[in-house]
């Protein structure tokens, strides 16, 4: 059941972010305990685009984006999820606060807090956010006007891929069981997040926005929420059934943790308008990477199809 989403309430951050994107940062709080940091473009009562980030970035990889929607008319929310925002982050010792139900609790309760009342809205995932917007557009198609994901692809064709006999899709994601083992927290953390920042550098995002991601995640609470995550994640194995939202799905050809056939493969399990953009060159972390060029496929989603 979604969290006290008649709770909602945004209260309004002092700090006004810098003017070339637009972009504010509020508080959405859902619940006593539950305050997400949010960055936000557009005028309340737009057309809501909800937009959820993956490890290891934060809600500062949609500031382009937002900018973008806010200027074609639409109200651009990006949380820092659960456990990356301080005042949202219940303990991390117990792995049930970070299922994959309360991570989609706190996505419909955020809405919800945005005015959507009934409303369809726009939702955009990238990596785990993509696998919450995935979840979402299984069990709530009627709430959503169109889905986007980047780099994710629809967890069956993930599944399918992992268990291929080539192990291809498999090793690329051999991150994931090192994000189980004790003490990963540390050696993420060690040396300023040198791994952490060897690895954002590689895949192209640029050094402002390392930062800015880092201002979030580099802390030892915030690291240890963001791999509970992983920890929690059983329950986004569980096959979902055919996506009767209309989706834009993009993948970055250069993307060391997708492979390509989990990419090609999510075709199979969309039962609306599909359309899979492919970014040569582009790796895993594509809003940062190629900002403008998701902007601009953002836009062009949200307009086919009007919430």
């Amino acid at each position: 059941m979604i969290g006290a989403p008649c709770m909602g309430r945004i209260a309004a951050c002092c700090e006004r972010m810098s003017a070339p994107d637009m972009c504010n940062l509020e508080t959405i709080t859902i619940a006593p305990d539950l305050a997400f940091d949010t960055l936000t473009a557009g005028v309340p009562g737009a057309p809501l685009v909800l937009l959820l980030h993956g490890f290891a970035e934060s809600m500062h990889c949609w500031r382009r984006q937002a900018a973008a929607l806010a200027d074609a008319g639409y109200r651009a929310v990006a949380p820092s999820q659960r456990g990356y925002s301080p005042g949202a982050r219940p303990d991390t010792g117990d792995t049930a606060n970070y299922h994959i139900e309360r991570l989609m609790d706190d996505a419909m309760a955020i809405a919800a807090a945005c005015g959507t009342g009934d409303r369809r809205f726009h939702l955009v995932g990238h990596d785990w956010g993509g696998s919450i917007a995935w979840a979402l557009a299984d069990r709530y198609p009627q709430r959503l006007a169109s889905l986007t994901v980047l780099s994710r692809p629809h967890p069956n064709a993930f599944n399918r891929a992992l268990q291929m006999p080539d192990g291809d899709q498999a090793y690329r994601s051999r991150h994931h069981k090192a994000f189980l083992e004790p003490g990963a927290e540390d050696l993420l953390l060690a040396d300023d997040a040198s791994q952490l920042r060897t690895r954002l550098a590689a895949a192209g995002v640029p050094q402002p926005a390392i930062d800015a991601h880092l201002s979030v995640l580099g802390n030892r609470p915030a690291m240890e929420a963001a791999l509970a995550w992983y920890r929690a994640r059983g329950a986004i194995r569980s096959p979902l059934g055919p996506i009767r939202v209309p989706t834009l799905y993009i993948w970055g050809d250069a993307d060391d943790t997708v492979g390509r056939v989990a990419a090609e493969g999510t075709e199979d399990f969309i039962a609306a308008p599909y359309y899979f953009e492919v970014l040569p060159g582009v790796g895993h972390f594509a809003a940062d990477q190629a900002a403008d060029r998701v902007a601009e496929l953002l836009l062009q989603q949200v307009r086919a199809y009007p919430a």
